[in-house]
Order: structure tokens, then sequence, then C-alpha cells
């Protein structure tokens, strides 16, 4: 038994050290040798592009696509390195015999670099003692070599075969599993240096020539057979940029980027540089604008640059690389030919420096961040772009200004919208271009967004999605120059009421209402805050008899129970909620909500919310057409049960008689204030009572105005007024009544009428724990905030046709995003229409 553990365990251990000696390239051939290992003994598989002499020991996805560089493969089956063929044995049985570096070159099909050892005296060098590493390049090597190369070998005669042949061998015995990516190495010439890359599809490069046959084991040495004759490397990236013609604008770009230092680094990239031509190609207002901003030239030269170095014949299918810019590019080959992100446009591969490798490109590669924000509008939100420029907000957002697109995808802009009224049309745009630059990772659940139309939007985070009013993002967003593009699902609508308005106008919700003030919670649909609200319509209803509605308004803690079941605390829209799954949503009177979306529409508690994501000043409303109730709760009157059995047929009811129902503390109804204002009455000077008084006022010259801040905290009703009065000889009368408490204030008026203000602090729920009044809802009421028509020419002075329009555009945005379209309104007057833009079919960069 020990034996046996023994040998076990020595196997294990001299398995891990044979794959911790075996490299990428070892693995690859290990596993061509099992794919033939039905042809015989050390027989492996090869993948041969057809059309051409490349073959290749290829991974599991080449091989099981058939292809290579996107060229279909066939399969060749020949020895193994280091084995031969026998006549009369099947597969490859014996192994090759060991000789020196000079007589193996013949072994390998390496002729041609035999013969040129010849006529340059080497084979003495190559057949004597000592431990040699030869690249051979192979005969096909040597006839595809430019004939400009071929012809000055031939004038230099046998001293530059000599020179360049023993540019090719190391002064040391190196196989594929000593050869690490990055390697550098010195040649017996002179010591320059070879480069090696080692990449993990098993592919092995020396200046970017592949080794094809490898490890051929000699007498005094190993032999590697690459395909091509290699040759000195060039210094640095930027001096070819600098000596070579065909780079003199890309010379001048990285000189003006300030990047010539980084070209000169002794690091390893990968630089695909844009030709003169491909500069010419580009828009030259585009280039201008470049050239003027250096951080955005330091973001296009970047682009361009790998962090690693990509040899042409390591690219076997397309693969994405990160550039130095921070964003990714696709590198893949056609056939001969590299692509970038799917692009034919290499002209010249290869050129080997000491600091990396070169390809020429006829295109300039455009990054994001060398894009104005506008310019990244791509083809599926074209229309919104098209808009955009035809209404003349394009030229509203300067370059040297910063902002955020919300873009919509095509599909929001139904026949309708597009046939609005342009002055319409541009107010709905103006709500998707925010005025600050705002990231996706800068959003938070809460935040405002100012508008170039002046509207706050309100931002909501959610487990899986980001939304902006009543519209999420969808996966796209991009990062300009000078601004964040965003994807939007449909168009946003930022609301103009009140939940309590939106109720109210709507005329569908009158029993609902008329419970919730029965309930002393209407002020819960008015206050500022985020809500989500299920709420029922009058038909919801309709089973109840007048008797019914009478008792249920009879015992307030049912009703309040019943009714704030329908609220939850913030904003939950369909966009919002993760698909698929039950989203449970906490209610106000504390049991929680189960809500589900499905294929673009809401279910809650198994009931189906027809209409949703009507979105309000203080939150959102969804419809539905019965009454919900927790199925856990239990009813403890029978004549509540009964009546709640009319209201909700889709749960089963419990019956515990006795239980009653707690009850809810209303800390979530905020104070209110009423402030009546009157152009008349004289001047007045106060003398305080008990109450503690503290009164600033400033004159200020302008047109007559008048701001008020004021606390009300704790029952000693502690009042702060600060009063600003704008005009010149403006006086103030206040007259003020506490109601409640010991409190009293003597008013004594003198002086010439002016204005007098008349406040009265009303108690009406409990406030919260520490007494503190709301009165930004009520200061906003006084300020007349609303939707803004100034904008509108032809609607100005028809406080009707104000009211039609903004209705209409709430209607066909809602109903853009069901995708049923409206009858066409006919216009109000003589109104201009957006036409149909013919989009440029050519794809965005």
């Amino acid at each position: 038994m020990i034996l046996l553990f023994t040998a076990t365990f020595t196997i294990l251990v001299l398995s891990s050290l044979d794959q911790v000696e075996s490299s990428a390239y070892d693995k690859i051939v290990t596993h061509s040798r099992i794919r033939a290992k039905n042809e015989g003994p050390n027989v492996c598989a090869l993948q041969q592009v057809m059309g051409t002499k490349k073959k290749y020991f290829s991974t599991c996805s080449n091989w099981y696509k058939k292809s290579i560089c996107g060229k279909n493969a066939v399969v060749l089956y020949e020895c193994c390195p280091g084995y031969m063929k026998l006549d009369g044995h099947r597969g490859c049985p014996a192994v090759a015999p060991i000789d020196t570096v000079y007589d193996t070159l013949d072994l390998v099909h390496a002729k041609i670099t035999q013969q040129y050892s010849d006529l340059s005296k080497l084979r003495e060098e190559l057949s004597g003692a000592g431990s040699y590493t030869m690249f051979a390049p192979s005969d096909d090597a040597w006839e595809e070599l430019d004939p400009e190369s071929k012809a000055h070998l031939v004038s230099r005669g046998n001293t530059a075969h000599y020179n360049d042949l023993i540019y090719h061998i190391v002064n040391k015995r190196l196989l594929t599993k000593d050869l690490k990516n990055d390697m550098t190495l010195n040649s017996i010439h002179d010591n320059h240096d070879l480069y090696i890359n080692h990449y993990s599809n098993g592919v092995v490069t020396v200046n970017c020539a592949r080794i094809i046959h490898a490890n051929q084991v000699a007498t005094n040495g190993v032999v590697h057979v690459i395909d091509r004759v290699i040759s000195s490397v060039h210094p640095t990236i930027m001096d070819v940029i600098q000596t070579n013609g065909d780079l003199a604008t890309l010379k001048i770009v990285a000189l003006t980027a300030g990047l010539q230092g980084l070209l000169r680094e002794s690091r390893h990239y990968t630089l695909f540089a844009p030709t003169n031509e491909a500069f010419k190609n580009l828009d030259r207002d585009v280039l201008d604008r470049l050239m003027r901003d250096t951080t955005v030239l330091q973001a296009l030269l970047k682009y361009h640059l790998l962090n690693s170095v990509q040899c042409s014949e390591a690219i076997m299918a397309g693969s994405v690389y990160g550039t130095l810019e921070g964003s990714n590019i696709e590198i893949g080959c056609d056939g001969e030919s590299l692509t970038v992100n799917g692009i034919k446009m290499v002209l010249k591969k290869d050129i080997f420096t000491r600091n990396g490798v070169i390809h020429l490109i006829d295109q300039v590669l455009m990054p994001d961040s060398a894009m104005q924000v506008t310019e990244l509008i791509g083809k599926s939100q074209n229309i919104f772009r098209d808009m955009v420029s035809q209404l003349g907000l394009s030229a509203a957002m300067q370059s040297e200004t910063e902002y955020t697109i919300l873009a919509p995808l095509n599909g929001a802009f139904s026949e309708e919208v597009m046939s609005m009224d342009e002055r319409l049309l541009k107010i709905i745009l103006e709500n998707h271009i925010v005025k600050l630059r705002i990231s996706l990772s800068d959003l938070y659940n809460g935040q405002q967004l100012e508008t170039l139309g002046g509207k706050l939007l309100r931002v909501f985070i959610y487990r899986t999605a980001v939304c902006i009013e009543n519209a999420c993002m969808v996966r796209g967003s991009r990062e300009g120059s000078n601004g964040i593009l965003h994807l939007m699902r449909s168009l946003i609508q930022p609301p103009e009421t009140t939940i309590y308005e939106q109720l109210l106008k709507d005329g569908h919700f009158k029993i609902f209402l008329s419970l919730m003030e029965s309930a002393g919670l209407t002020d819960l649909l008015k206050q500022e805050g985020l809500y989500t609200l299920f709420a029922p319509i009058d038909a919801a209803f309709e089973t109840l008899t007048e008797k019914d509605i009478a008792l249920l308004k009879s015992d307030i803690n049912t009703l309040r129970t019943i009714l704030l079941y329908h609220f939850s605390n913030g904003v939950f829209i369909n966009g919002g909620l993760e698909g698929g799954v039950t989203n449970l949503l906490k209610t106000i009177q504390g049991n929680s909500l189960q809500v589900l979306s499905v294929n673009n529409s809401i279910h809650v508690n198994s009931v189906e919310v027809p209409d949703f994501d009507l979105m309000a000043s203080n939150g959102v409303v969804h419809v539905v057409k019965t009454i919900l109730y927790p199925q856990d709760m239990p009813v403890g009157r029978e004549d509540i049960l009964v009546l709640l059995k009319k209201l909700n047929r889709y749960i089963q009811l419990k019956f515990v008689s006795g239980y009653t129902y707690h009850e809810i503390p209303l800390t979530f109804i905020k104070r209110t204030i009423t402030t009546h204002v009157i152009e008349k009455g004289p001047e007045v000077k106060v003398e305080t009572g008990e109450s503690s008084i503290t009164k600033v006022t400033r004159k200020i010259k302008g047109d007559l105005s008048v701001i008020k801040d004021r606390k009300v905290v704790g029952r000693d009703r502690s009042v702060t007024k600060v009063r600003k009065v704008v005009g010149r000889d403006a006086s103030v009368t206040k007259v003020t009544r506490v109601i409640g408490g010991d409190q009293s204030i003597t008013e004594v008026a003198e002086g010439k009428p002016s204005i007098t203000k008349i406040t009265r602090f009303t108690e009406t729920h409990s406030s919260s724990s520490d007494g503190e009044l709301d009165t930004e809802g009520e200061a906003k009421r006084l300020m007349g905030e609303g939707p803004d028509f100034s904008k509108i020419v032809t609607l100005k002075g028809s406080p009707d046709l104000h009211e039609s329009e903004s209705e209409r555009i709430t209607r066909i945005i809602k109903k853009g995003r069901s995708k049923k379209h409206a009858g066409k309104r006919q216009p109000q007057g003589s109104r201009q229409r957006v036409r149909p833009v013919r989009h440029d079919s050519r794809p965005s960069q």
C-alpha cells in the first residue's frame, strides 16, 4: 500500500513539473497530437488556410470553427516536430536523426538557408563545436522576400549573406519552453537584439517572424524554422515616425501632444499609425479642433497604442485589447490582412522596433474621448440627433461647455410626436439635455438634474436600472470630450402637478379622493416627497352602495389601514422593477405589496395594472381597478368582511373575530402654512407678547416682491421671519396671528398705506418628532411654478390652449411608451411640422 501511494505521488509530482516546464507552444502541439491520434503515433493535426501556404497548430476555437482569420481551413496531418515516417509503417514512428545545426537545416526544409550558409563561409561554424539556436528562414520565406531586399542582398555578396544569417543565430541552445514573452536575446552579429513574443494561443515570434517548425534538436544546438527573413530593428517607434515620410502628419500630432518621450520609452507597444492620407480624410474642422486641445490630442494618439506587442502572425481570430487611452479596440484578421474594429485598414504591418511594433493604417481611429458629445449620438438615436440639429439645439451646445445628453432611442418617436408643433417639440427635447457633465457613476437616487429648458429631472436608482423620471437607461453610455451620452428607452416626461392635482384633474378618482379626505389623508397627496400610489379608479367601488361607503368612512382606523396600503415610500416605475421576479414594496401601512413586471406590464398582488408610470411632482401613480388589501391581515368585523369581499375578489380574506386595526400615527403628514397677501393697510409697529419673534428686514431696489423663510419649532411656537422688501420706498406691514397657546401679539398701525401680510399658522395633523413645518410646497405655490410656455409665441395669451397642449404632450409621451399611436390632432392656427428626415445610411465611427 505504501509503495502504491509513493508511486502515485511520484507520478503526480513529475506530471506537475512537466506542466510547469511546458509552454503555450508545447501545449498546443500536444493538443494537435491528441486530435490526430487515430492517424498513428507521433502525428500532429494542423490547419492550413485555404489558398495559402499558412499552417497552424490551432486552438480549440479555431479548430471547431474550421477557420483561421475568418478564412476556411483544411486539416493536415504531419509528423510532429522531431519525428519521421518509415516506409511500411503507420504514422511517424521514427525519431529524426540528430545532426549538426548545418545538416539539420536540410532535414527541416530550410535548404536555401543552408545554401547561403555555404556561400557565406558559415558552414564551418554551424558544423563545429558550440551551442547555438538558429532561427532559420524557410525556403518560402526567402522566395517571398521583397525585391528591394533581395537586390540589396545580392549586390553586397557573401558578406551580406554572412551578416544576415548570423543575425538569426543566438550563442546558446533555447527550446520553445525557454522562449518567454517579451524576452530579448543577443544575436552573434554584433550583439544585435532579437525580440521574442510567446502568445497564449501557442504562437511564438522572433521580431514578429512566426516559428512554424520548432525544437529540431541538433548536436550543437537547436533549429527553429521561421516564416520570414528578419533584419535588424529600428531604434524606437518615435524614430520610425520621424524618418518615415508617410507619417509626417502623425509626427506633428505626436510632437503637439507632447508624447514623443512616451514613444521612445523602453517598453513594449503596438502602434496603429495613421498615414498622411488617413489624416487628410478627416474633416478639416475636426482636425483643427483636435490640434487646439492637447488633452484631446493625447487621447487620440493613445487610442492608437496598445500596451503590448501584437505581431500580425499572432492574430488568428478577433480579440479585444485595451488601449493606453483606456478604451478597447478589437484586432482581427481577414486572410492576409489585419482588421481594426472589424474594418480592413492595415496597409503595412510588422515594422519592428526596440520598443514595439508598428502597423500602418489608412484611417484615423477616433475614440469617444476625442469626440464632442453630439458626435457620440449613434445610429439607434439618429432621429433624436436629426431633430436636435433641425431645431437649433446643436448650436446651443458649445464645444467649450459641458453637457449630458439623454438620447431616446428611435422607437420613442411615434408618428404623433413627429407631427407635433416645432416649438412644443423643442421644449420636450430641451428636457433631454442636462447642463452639466454627469457620468453614470455620478448619478445617485434623489439627484436633480437641471436641463437646458430649465426643468429639474429626478434620478431614481434601482437594483437593475437607472431611471430619470419615467424613462430608464439602456446599456451603451459614452463619454466624449465635452460631455456624456446616455441612451433612454423613451421620451422623458417631467411632472407638472402633484398626485392630488393629477387625480383631481383626471376625474376618475372621485371616490378615492373622498375616502382620503374622510381619513384625513388628503395632505399626503399634496405634500412634497416621493411616493408610489396604486390609485383605484371609481369603477373599483361600483359594487358598493352609499351605505357601504358610509360604513367604510365610519371606522377611521379601518379606512386608513386600507388606503395607506396603496402607498409606498419612494418612486417605483415599471422600468425600475426587476423583471420576471416578485418585487416587494413596503407600504406606509406596514405590509408589503407584491409587484411583478413582465412584458412591459405590471401586476400588483396578482391584479393587472392597466395604466402606470403617471409621473407627479411628489411621486408616481399606477392605476388599479380594484381595492388592494394585505392577504396576511385578518378582518375582525363581519360587516367589514362583507364589504371587503365586494371590493376585492382576487384574494381569500381571513376572518378573526374581535381583531382590530391599530391606529397608524400620521407622522408622515406635514404641517401646512396658509398665507394671504393683501395690497393695502397702514404701516404698523409690532410689539410682541410672550411669543419670541425675530424679524430681519432689508430694503433692496427693484420690482416689488416679497420673499419669506420661516420655521416653527416645537410647542412654544418660536417664530423666525426673514423678510426682503424690494423697492425704494416700500414698507411692509405684517399682522400675525398664532393659533393655539397663550402667545399674543400687539400691533399698532402707523404711516402710509403699503403692503399688509396676514399670516396664519394652522395646525393640521401631528407633526414629525422635531415639529418642523414644511413650507417649501406653499412657497412654490406662491412663486407660481408650473409649465413654462413663455417660449411658445403662438400660444401666448391663451390659457386654455396652454392647458390643452400640456395635456397633449403628456398623452403623447405616455402613448409612445405603449407604442399605441393616437389619431393626429388638428393644429391650432398655422404651425410648422417636423418633416421626416432622410438619414445617412453610412455607419457611424
